[in-house]
């Protein structure tokens, strides 16, 4: 019709357009917890890198917050075998009104077709996967194949002498950046195991690693304790098992 035309503004393309822009001009920051310290807890998008390769992209809501997020993955590349936290870089962006939920598939889309995302469904960042899941082959191309914990470095627990496995446990699971799954009182509840509670343990001389600590709890504990090393977490046990994918740190005897 002659004078008249109709126009739908493509408001998603012309974010992505923009986001890819600003994400281009900007220049990534090690993914150190000092480097966070300014980012508001709010919505947007970011990227991971490894090397300068872009490897991840993510969102987060204002209620989970960006600031948290980048804190959390700051922590997962801690203590993984192969893997030197000073490579990893970040950029972050804070996007006003909308919601960043649409803008992440639409940047994994655009930036996938450039190049593979290896840390994009890997499982990188998952949470514990939980008991039914200790005998389950990871993908070989996922994070925690790729990067398993490392067991070998070192660490330092303000351990207080004498102290109860269970406070050992305790002060162990908070310290690693990986889960340290304990067997506890019974099915569902919370409370250490009786073993844990009544077994005094003596820190190995320091400076030491995570599996000469675990070996020096395991040497404390009764008879039928075992610690195994999975590719994303260390469990501690009262079993005698062998896991497929797995390998025994120590045994109780």
């Amino acid at each position: 019709m002659p004078g008249y035309l109709e126009f739908e503004f493509d408001l998603p393309a012309a974010l992505l357009r923009n986001l890819v822009e600003v994400f281009g001009a900007m220049e990534a920051a090690p993914l150190l917890p000092g480097n966070l310290v300014g980012i508001p807890e709010t919505q947007g998008v970011y990227q991971l890198l490894l090397r300068g390769d872009l490897v991840y992209i993510g969102k987060t809501d204002a209620e989970a917050g960006l600031r948290k997020r980048l804190e959390r993955h700051a922590r997962t590349i801690q203590h993984r075998v192969k893997l030197d936290p000073a490579e990893v870089a970040f950029k972050a962006v804070r996007v006003f009104v909308f919601t960043a939920m649409d803008l992440e598939t639409q940047l994994i889309k655009h930036y996938g077709q450039i190049a593979p995302l290896p840390w994009n469904n890997s499982g990188f960042g998952s949470n514990d996967p939980g008991r039914e899941r200790d005998t389950t082959n990871l993908k070989p191309e996922g994070f925690d194949a790729q990067y398993p914990v490392d067991i070998d470095r070192g660490i330092e627990l303000g351990l207080p002498f004498p102290a109860t496995a269970a406070l050992a446990c305790a002060l162990l699971k908070e310290c690693l950046p990986y889960t340290f799954r304990v067997e506890n009182a019974g099915r569902g509840s919370r409370k250490p195991h009786p073993d844990l509670v009544n077994t005094q343990v003596v820190p190995p001389p320091k400076p030491y690693t995570t599996r000469q600590f675990i070996e020096a709890i395991l040497k404390r504990l009764p008879p039928g304790w075992q610690a195994t090393a999975l590719p994303s977490r260390v469990i501690l046990y009262k079993e005698a098992r062998a896991y497929a994918f797995g390998t025994v740190i120590a045994r109780s005897d």
